[in-house]
Parts: C-alpha cells; sequence; structure tokens
C-alpha cells in the first residue's frame, strides 16, 4: 500500500493529473476518441494504478504548455526534457529516455557538421519553448535563433522563411522532411534530450523522491523498453540507471 500521504500529494482531488505534450512524437500522439496514446501515457497509466487513483490526461501541443499546466497547478505530473530553466519550480526524476536533437539543411546547404552551425548571419528555426530552444538560448552565441510556434511547425517555418538551418527532435525533422524534400540532417547530434518526469515542487520531497523511484523501476523492470517497443518508436533508448 502506498502512504496516504503521497496518494494525496499526487492526487488531491483524487484523480492523477497527467500533461501529456503531443509535440515530441517518441513520446505521445493522439489516439483514437481523443485518448492520447504512448510511452508517457503508459507510464501515467503505470503510476496512476501504483496510487490505487484513476488518470486525467491533459493534452497539449507544446512543450511549454505543457509545462505551463503543471507549474500553474491544472496538472499533477508532466513529461518533460531535464532544464534548469525548469527546474525552480519542477522536480524532475532521472531520465526514463535519451533522444537526440539534430540540425536539419538543405541539400545544397554548405554546412557539414554541427560545429559549423553557430557563426554570425545564420538563422535557426527552433520550437518555441522546447528542451532544445532553452539549451540553444543557452549555447548559440553568433547564429540567431527564430522559434516556430510549436516543434511540428520548425520544418515549414525553416522552409517558408528561408532560414539556414531548422533545429529538433530527430523523430520529428525526420517525419517532417519528406514534405518538403531536397533537406538533410547534418551528421550526429547537437544535444542528448534526458526525457523524465515531473511533478511540481510544492508537492513536497517524499512525493518527488517516490516519482523518481517509479521511474527507476520502469526502467529496471522493463516496462520503459516494453511502452516503446508497443508503440514503434525507433531511435530513443532507454536512459541507464541514475540520472543517465
Amino acid at each position: 500500500m502506498v502512504d496516504a500521504a503521497i496518494v494525496s500529494a499526487f492526487a488531491p482531488a483524487g484523480v492523477l493529473r497527467a500533461s501529456i505534450n503531443l509535440g515530441n512524437p517518441v513520446l505521445a500522439h493522439a489516439g483514437a476518441g481523443g485518448v492520447p496514446g504512448g510511452v508517457s501515457v503508459d507510464l501515467a497509466r503505470g503510476l496512476a494504478e501504483r496510487l490505487g487513483v484513476a488518470v486525467e490526461f491533459q493534452v497539449f501541443d507544446t512543450a511549454a504548455r505543457s509545462v505551463e499546466a503543471v507549474t500553474g497547478g491544472q496538472a499533477d505530473i508532466g513529461f518533460f526534457a531535464i532544464d534548469p530553466a525548469r527546474g525552480a519550480t519542477l522536480a524532475f526524476t532521472p531520465p526514463y529516455l535519451l533522444i537526440e536533437g539534430c540540425y536539419l539543411v538543405r541539400d545544397d546547404s554548405p554546412l557539414q557538421a554541427n560545429e559549423e552551425v553557430d557563426a554570425p548571419s545564420r538563422r535557426i528555426a527552433v520550437g518555441k519553448g522546447s528542451a532544445y530552444d532553452l539549451y540553444l538560448t543557452r549555447e548559440i552565441r553568433h547564429a540567431e535563433l527564430v522559434r516556430a510556434p510549436s516543434s511540428q511547425t520548425v520544418v515549414s517555418t525553416f522552409v517558408e522563411q528561408g532560414l539556414d538551418v531548422a533545429a529538433g527532435v530527430r523523430q520529428q525533422l525526420l517525419a517532417d522532411a519528406p514534405r518538403y524534400g531536397g533537406l538533410r540532417l547534418l551528421p550526429g547530434r547537437f544535444m542528448v534530450i534526458r526525457q523524465a518526469m515531473a511533478c511540481p515542487r510544492s508537492r513536497g520531497e517524499a512525493a518527488a523522491a517516490f516519482l523518481a523511484a517509479y521511474v527507476e523501476a520502469a526502467k529496471a523492470g522493463g516496462a520503459v523498453a516494453a511502452a516503446l517497443a508497443r508503440h514503434g518508436v525507433a531511435g530513443a533508448a532507454v536512459a541507464p540507471p541514475g540520472d543517465g
């Protein structure tokens, strides 16, 4: 049995409200009848079962809106990339997935390596408020970041505005690029996105520790790997034990 105080911390109204970001195809997708599916959805269901409560999904199209739902009290848990800019209000678990952040360019672009991207006069499309937006905001020194409304619109913004580079999750870029043709990924990656579960810090240290233990058990017991296989997700790796 889970301690009643832990259950109350996660589901004060008797229902676990999970914030789901449909903007990252590795994590979640729209399902039949408006019910989402995916790795994050499976983990939310598993946590609700562990707590002995029902689960309710709050669905958003961007990571930024999904984060706002948790920090603003509309949801109890969420599934986000670990980032210091979010850490002030959110308690993150160790990562459960590792995802690659990559650059996309045109076939005729002179760019051949990730290290060549950050140069004066270059413009990079990013999804506003995404993990890679937060990361590149700290790391890029010379190029200009152009923020698309969402991760799903990064490639269209890149093409329509004639930008030099599109930055994003590898799977999203690979899914969007064929609609336009004449595009290629630069080799390798510019970052590893450490995907974790999170709850508001205001729920207390005991709740944060419980959530971290749940994620570690899901990795060690094969639940995360099984979810990846069940939903046909390729190109993402189960994070190793601990902080990954």
